[in-house]
C-alpha cells in the first residue's frame, strides 16, 4: 500500500508540474482505531512554481481522487494550507502530527511543526472539535439502539476538548494516547478499550444497545464544553511574516 501511494504522489508531480512537500494519512487509520476495511485518507501539502503564482486570475487551490484499494488522495496547494495554519485549522495540524508519514521533503512540514506552538489557538479547535462531537450525537444517538462505530467519532474530539482545556496545547492524534491521559475512571477506560478492539477486529458494529457509561461521560463532558465555550477568551491571530518566509522558503528550495 505504502509503495503504491508513494508512486501516485511521484505521477501528480509529474502530471501537475507540482512539489508534494508531505503526505500522510488522517482520519481512523492515523488515529488508531481503523478496521481492516476502512480507507485509507491520504493527505498532502504541494507548491507549484514560480509562474503559478505570479497570475491574476483565481486558479484551483487543492487536487482530490480515488484511488485503486479505496484510497482515498486529497491534497492542499501550500498558499492554502499556510493561510489556514493561521487559523490553527485542526485537519492541518493533525496532518503535520500524523503517526504514519508517507513522504516528507524539503523543510516545510518541519518548520510548521516548529512554528505550531506560537500559532496554536486553543479557541479554533475547541470549538471546531466540541462541534464535530454535537453534530455527531445528534445525528446518530437519538434512539435507544445506535451504531456501535459513532462513539469514536464522538469521543475522540470530546477527547481532544478535554486535552486542550488541561494542556492549552493541540491534542494528540492517536486515540489511545487521549483515553491514557483523559479517562481517569477504569471501568469507562475498560469499556473504551473493549469497543476499541472490537472495531479494529474487523466487526462492523452494527446497532446495538447504548453503552450507558459511555453515554453518560459524553453527555457530562458536552454540557461542560457547551458552558466553559460561552466564557472562553481566545487569543489574537498572530501575524503573516513568519508564513510568509515559510512560503518564500519552500519555493526557493523547491524550484532554485
Amino acid at each position: 500500500m505504502t509503495a503504491a501511494i508513494q508512486q501516485e504522489i511521484l505521477s501528480l508531480e509529474q502530471n501537475h508540474n507540482i512539489k508534494i512537500l508531505y503526505t500522510v494519512e488522517s482520519g481512523s487509520r492515523a488515529w488508531g482505531f481503523a478496521s481492516s476495511n476502512n480507507d485509507c485518507d491520504v493527505r498532502f501539502i504541494y507548491v507549484y512554481d514560480y509562474d503559478w503564482y505570479l497570475s491574476i486570475e483565481e486558479k484551483k487551490d487543492n487536487i482530490e481522487c480515488i484511488l485503486p484499494n479505496d484510497i482515498d488522495l486529497a491534497g492542499w496547494e501550500l498558499r492554502k494550507a499556510l493561510l489556514l495554519f493561521k487559523k490553527s485549522n485542526p485537519p492541518l495540524l493533525e496532518w503535520l502530527r500524523s503517526p504514519i508519514v508517507y513522504t516528507e521533503q524539503l523543510g516545510t512540514a518541519l518548520q510548521l511543526r516548529l512554528l505550531a506552538l506560537e500559532y496554536f489557538n486553543p479557541k479554533s479547535c475547541l470549538y471546531h472539535y466540541f462541534n464535530m462531537a454535537r453534530r455527531n450525537y445528534e445525528a446518530y444517538f437519538k434512539e435507544e439502539e445506535v451504531r456501535l462505530k459513532k462513539y469514536f467519532y464522538i469521543l475522540r474530539p470530546l477527547l481532544a476538548c478535554c486535552w486542550i482545556e488541561r494542556t492549552g496545547e493541540m491534542a494528540p492524534v492517536e486515540f489511545n494516547t487521549l483515553v491514557e491521559a483523559e479517562i481517569l475512571d477504569v471501568q469507562l477506560k475498560h469499556e473504551i478499550q473493549d469497543l476499541q478492539a472490537l472495531k479494529m477486529s474487523g466487526e462492523e458494529l452494527d446497532k446495538a444497545a447504548r453503552i450507558p457509561i459511555i453515554d453518560e461521560f459524553m453527555q457530562n463532558r458536552m454540557e461542560h464544553f457547551e458552558q466553559y465555550l460561552k466564557d472562553y477568551e481566545g487569543k489574537h491571530e498572530l501575524g503573516y511574516d513568519k508564513l510568509n518566509a515559510v512560503f518564500r522558503n519552500t519555493l526557493k528550495e523547491a524550484w532554485g
